[in-house]
């Protein structure tokens, strides 16, 4: 088996696995932010969280794919370990900043959702008022 192939597999067995992962882990345990999120409303909740599911796989899927290919074949084991070792960390990397970004993401969603509740109270007689942003 050429040197090339086998460093395609193991990269290729690796990311999908650990994207896999990722995205089960990220989907089974963050359906409870979601939830909170929504306002628990968890018919939507589970419609969000399987879309961002689809979207991780998409992205990371398709990020795997292009990152295939190396500029030069390897021509040892150490440079077939160098180049898989490279690929799984950028792989790793761009599942960490997509997690990250989610969660920012979600995050703001949840301040808004908090501050619109906040709005809603009646504030007592006398108490100055600010206008709605």
């Amino acid at each position: 088996m050429d040197l090339s192939v086998l460093g395609y597999s193991i990269y290729l067995i690796i990311s999908v696995v650990l994207t896999v992962w990722v995205a089960r882990t990220l989907a089974r345990n963050g359906v409870v932010f979601l939830k909170d999120v929504f306002r628990g409303d968890g018919a939507l909740a589970e419609a969000v969280n399987k879309l961002l599911q689809v979207g991780f796989y998409l992205i990371n899927l398709g990020f795997i794919a292009l990152w295939l290919t190396d500029s030069r074949p390897p021509t040892t084991a150490r440079e077939v370990f160098e180049s898989v070792a490279f690929k799984i960390g950028a792989v790793l990397l761009v599942l960490g900043t997509i997690h990250l970004t989610n969660v920012f993401v979600l995050g703001r969603f949840r301040r808004r959702s908090i501050q619109g509740d906040l709005r809603n109270y009646a504030l007592p007689p006398g108490a100055p008022r600010q206008p709605a942003v």
